[in-house]
């Protein structure tokens, strides 16, 4: 104490400050002191001020029965501490910026002051935190320090940090703390770790649990894959250490948060299929299935495993496979089922089988079928030890708890399963020898008349309760059972017998279950049997029992304490065997038929019939309207295909006019080269003997250059032919598919043929214009002959440049001209694709049969254009071989000014005639 008067000055006798002061003074000096030394005596007199006050009430309580009393009033002087110390949020925010000194004797204690803080006042100052600027982030620095005793601590602060809340459990996830934790635990040695896993675990699960954004990410993060190794276990499973129990259930437990049933379904799903894919199922039932393992992990991964494959088809029929190591191997479920009715086994290892059946069962009707099936006369097997023969062992042996697990769990079996209902019904059981076998309904029934002749305890109302949910679950929703049932005489009476005694509190459960059962048998009967339709089981509870009573008696059930506590979750889970009465499935199903059975046994005969029409006339109008439900969701589907069409073809039609309006542009480029060419080259050059001539000199011979010419002329008509009969035939095309669908479908393989003999005209059409190509490359040639020839004798060089200019012109028309055609192919397979889609398109056939027709008649107008260039090549090729004979025959005497003029002047007519004139002289 002295030390603490020193730090906080004396007072004068008589005037000694309250604990409460002395704290305020020490964390007024922690906050305000500019110097290291103080501060740091500051915080040492408050640790010494809590040990001191712990010491003077040990002192003063010293008594063992006060052990409680001296703890309550520590905590609640620690409370008051915390409270005075955050009173100013600013002693947080600095004893964060402490943490971040590397001084190990500044960042431990300040470690040690805030796990303090927050165990003593958790949701104040996690408030105060997660408000400080990088709060959160400081503290997961801790993390990352190479001192363990330092990143131990921060673990615990950690723990108590994310305690209960989300926002700073996603902010800790997204600081990487998956990440981290995993290293540590893999760095510790996984499950043979020591305490620090556990902690690392326990972390996690305050991360994980009932956050479904950090259960995301971890998924995300594909931190599912990076669990499978905890669950390596070797053969020699003996010697567990209690260390590597406590993290191996820890572990377990992270597994099922993530597949928690109370989860959203399609989160489940995706983390139960990650675990089947990385084989961390596989694992599981490794352990499932070893030997040596301690009973409470048996038990731990029994449970997960459960949750694992519950829902899941994958999962459940990777289970179903799963064998035991026996000799002979033995299913996974039967080994399961017989420690399930072997009353020698541990309470919670039997409701652990019993959930992990229910799971393999759930929305498992090819599960349910095989299951079934083992009961079956066609399918039993007398070597073998099938599920059906352990689950009817149980049902019918002298243990009670083996009597309701075994009820369940059939019953289980037929949930939401109209087929397998029926298909049970077909199962017969040998009571004795010399006796005729009886159904396995009417020994559940037998048994549960037969149970009150025994001692009423509670084990017996457990046998009693099971059976009776097993009868209403069989018979709920299943008109023909329901008529097995009461084609039993003794069954009725049975029922109305039980409801209307006045039984002991025990009973009183029987009684609700007995009549929920009449109620099923009331509202689901088919009135086959004449004796007991529903008005006259109605009458019979008004005579019997009374109808107020029998809702009384049904009521009852839903206000049972055990049935809340079974509606919570699916897990059974029971304190003890006593409290084992309700299944989880069986109270949704009496939630959702006592309202049901209570109106209709309150309604009069004639509200039911008005009921019924009612119903019947909704009915129909549910059919009606599912039917134009149906037509309106077809004509949508279709509408937006067509939509989707027309958009296409739209685009198609967009880009065709883009290259239409590219070629109209080319082909007036090729009109203006024409008539420039055109004006150029005049009139002139009719001198037709001169060109023969001029053949012979090149080396050519008059003969050879009329068969050229004949065979361009000869392709120059196949080629117009083809046109005319490619023209033909898409009118053809076009003709039938205009007379529509029907027409269509009739003559589709005549459509067919045409399409082929199409495509064999563009081939021939290829050909064609291949050949014209080279006899224009054979007429390049002669080209260059007559040049060759005329610069022999020294020729006049200007007009030998402006014959390769026109030379070279030629050139680019004829390379345009080719470029050309080779666009208007593209544009034709362009016209014939849109044509095709056009067709699945009805609504829009007649403008886009416009557009294609436009189309059509561009390009026949872009041939012309084309044939007519080809006439102009010719003519041309015809005036050069004249110009270039005059040359060879005035080369030699023209050399005046004025013949140099003349031929500048060579476009002009009349100056032709002159030039003429002056080379006759």
């Amino acid at each position: 104490m002295n030390y603490i008067w020193e730090v906080v000055g004396r007072h004068p006798t008589g005037q000694q400050p309250t604990g409460a002061e002395t704290i305020q003074k020490l964390c007024d000096r922690v906050a305000s002191s500019t110097l290291l030394e103080d501060r740091r005596d500051a915080v040492r007199a408050l640790k010494s001020l809590s040990k001191t006050f712990a010491s003077y009430d040990e002192e003063e309580e010293p008594d063992d029965s006060e052990e409680e009393n001296q703890q309550k009033q520590e905590d609640d002087l620690g409370a008051q501490f915390t409270e005075k110390f955050i009173q100013e949020p600013d002693n947080i925010t600095l004893l964060l910026t402490l943490l971040e000194e590397f001084d190990f004797h500044v960042r431990w204690p300040g470690v040690k002051l805030l796990t303090a803080l927050l165990k003593s006042q958790c949701a104040p100052v996690q408030g105060i935190i997660l408000v400080s600027p990088m709060g959160v982030s400081r503290l997961m620095d801790l993390l990352a320090d190479s001192r363990e005793v330092i990143r131990n601590d921060g673990l615990l602060l950690l723990q108590q940090l994310t305690k209960g809340n989300t926002a700073i459990q996603k902010i800790v996830a997204f600081e990487n703390a998956f990440e981290r934790l995993l290293e540590i635990i893999t760095e510790e040695g996984s499950s043979d770790g020591g305490i620090v896993v556990e902690d690392c675990l326990l972390l996690l699960l305050n991360l994980l649990k009932n956050n479904s954004s950090n259960q995301n990410f971890f998924k995300e993060g594909s931190y599912i894959q990076k669990m499978k190794p905890w669950f390596e276990v070797g053969d020699d499973n003996s010697g567990w250490s209690a260390q590597k129990v406590t993290n191996l259930h820890l572990m377990l437990q992270l597994v099922r948060v993530m597949v928690s049933p109370v989860n959203s379904p399609g989160a489940t799903a995706s983390c139960q299929k990650a675990m089947f894919q990385c084989d961390l199922l596989q694992q599981l039932c490794t352990i499932l299935m070893a030997t040596g393992v301690p009973a409470d992990i048996l038990t731990e991964t029994i449970n997960t495993v459960s949750e694992v494959i519950r829902g899941s088809e994958v999962n459940q029929d990777y289970f179903a496979s799963v064998n035991a190591p026996s000799n002979p191997p033995r299913p996974a479920i039967v080994v399961l089922l017989m420690s399930m009715v072997n009353e020698r086994q541990p309470f919670v290892l039997r409701c652990a089988v019993l959930y992990c059946f229910q799971c393999f069962l759930y929305k498992n009707h090819k599960g349910q079928g095989e299951i079934v099936a083992t009961l079956l006369p066609s399918t039993i097997d007398a070597n073998s030890i099938s599920a059906g023969q352990l689950l009817c062992g149980g049902l019918f042996s002298a243990d009670s708890l083996s009597n309701w697990c075994a009820a369940v769990a059939l019953a289980h079996a037929l949930q939401d399963n109209l087929t397998q209902k029926e298909q049970l019904l077909r199962v017969q059981l040998a009571t004795s020898l010399g006796k005729p076998p009886v159904s396995l309904l009417q020994q559940c029934t037998n048994i549960l008349s037969q149970v009150p002749s025994l001692n009423f305890k509670m084990c017996r109302v457990q046998t009693k309760v099971g059976l009776l949910m097993l009868l209403c679950t069989w018979i709920s929703n299943c008109p023909i059972a329901v008529m097995h049932f009461l084609h039993n005489q003794d069954n009725v009476p049975f029922l109305t017998g039980q409801i209307s005694e006045n039984l002991g509190e025990d009973e009183r459960l029987v009684q609700g279950l007995c009549a929920l059962l009449l109620g099923i048998c009331i509202y689901y009967n088919d009135n086959s049997l004449e004796n007991y339709t529903k008005e006259k089981l109605k009458q019979l509870i008004e005579k019997r029992i009374g109808k107020e009573n029998f809702v009384e008696k049904l009521a009852f059930i839903t206000k049972h304490e055990l049935y809340s506590r079974a509606a919570q979750k699916p897990q059974p889970a029971f304190s003890t065997p006593e409290h084992m009465l309700f299944d989880h499935e069986f109270t949704k199903l009496v939630k959702e038929l006592e309202g049901m059975i209570t109106k209709a046994v309150l309604r009069s005969s004639e509200e039911e019939k008005k009921e019924e029409e009612v119903k019947k006339t909704l009915e129909q109008h549910d059919s009606i309207v599912t039917q134009y439900k149906e037509l309106i969701r077809e004509q949508d589907s279709q509408i937006n295909e067509l939509k989707e069409q027309v958009a296409l073809l739209t685009s198609q039609n967009e880009k065709l006019q883009n290259t239409t309006t590219q070629q109209f542009s080319q082909i007036q480029q090729h009109k203006d080269q024409y008539n420039i060419l055109k004006l150029k080259l005049g009139k002139d050059n009719q001198q037709t003997g001169n060109q023969a001539e001029a053949a012979h000199v090149n080396g050519l011979q008059p003969e050879e250059l009329s068969q050229l010419r004949e065979q361009l002329e000869e392709l120059q008509r196949q080629n117009q032919l083809l046109q005319t009969q490619l023209t033909e035939k898409d009118s053809l095309i076009t003709s039938l598919k205009a007379e529509g669908v029907p027409s269509a479908e009739r003559s589709t393989s005549e459509v067919t043929e045409l399409q082929k003999e199409v495509e064999l005209l563009k081939a021939q059409l290829q050909n064609q214009t291949a050949e014209i190509t080279q006899l224009q490359s054979e007429r390049q040639e002669l080209l260059r002959g007559s040049e060759s020839t005329a610069a022999a004798p020294g020729g006049d060089s200007v007009y030998t440049e402006k014959t390769a200019e026109l030379e070279s012109r030629l050139s680019a028309q004829t390379a345009e001209t080719q470029k050309l055609k080779g666009e208007v192919k593209t544009l034709l397979e362009s016209k014939e694709l849109m044509e095709k889609e056009l067709a699945s398109a009805t609504s829009t056939t007649a403008i886009m049969q416009a557009e294609k027709s436009k189309l059509q008649q561009e390009v026949q107008e872009s041939k012309k254009e084309q044939d007519d260039l080809l006439m102009l090549l010719a003519d041309q090729d015809q005036k050069i071989l004249s110009l270039k004979q005059r040359l060879k025959d005035l080369g030699e005497t023209i050399e005046d000014e004025d013949d140099l003029d003349s031929r500048d002047q060579f476009d002009d007519d009349d100056d032709d005639e002159e030039d003429d004139e002056e080379c006759d002289e």
